[in-house]
């Protein structure tokens, strides 16, 4: 991600969007300006290569792990749906879908959830409260 002023166009910063990701609050972007941002983040205006990653995320897949009540879409304990850069394999109740893809993007690009006990795996629940069904979202990594 390269950041240019409006009026002149020239690179004032290059940033590592995995790093800036992990780094900055989503919250606090409003209020950092440009050379703030790269003091607090440590990085540097000199173009640099991304840091390859140890074990790549490859997709995510949500799980059904319970359902009490009976699921509109007709959701079973073990189905899974995969999700990857390319699209989503399986089937998935809209409503599911709509609240897990924050959850599952976030998880895709590495964030980290300090309350979770495994980093790579999280449990969300569907919207319905009537018949909560209980998925477990989990990064698949590179072997």
């Amino acid at each position: 991600m390269m950041i240019y002023h409006r009026k002149a166009k020239k690179q004032l910063l290059t940033v590592n969007r995995r790093e800036f990701c992990k780094t900055i609050p989503c919250a606090a972007l409003g209020a950092l300006s440009l050379s703030s941002l790269a003091k607090f983040s440590g990085m540097d205006s000199s173009p640099r290569k991304e840091k390859a990653m140890a074990k790549k995320i490859i997709a995510v897949t949500a799980t059904v792990k319970s359902v009490k009540g009976t699921c509109g879409l007709g959701h079973k304990v073990g189905d899974v749906v995969k999700f990857t850069e390319k699209g989503v394999e399986g089937k998935i109740c809209i409503h599911a879908l709509y609240s897990m893809l924050p959850a599952v993007f976030a998880m895709m690009y590495e964030a980290q959830f300090p309350w979770l006990q495994d980093p790579d795996k999280k449990t969300h629940p569907c919207t319905d409260a009537a018949n909560p069904v209980v998925f477990e979202i989990q990064r698949v990594r590179e072997t």
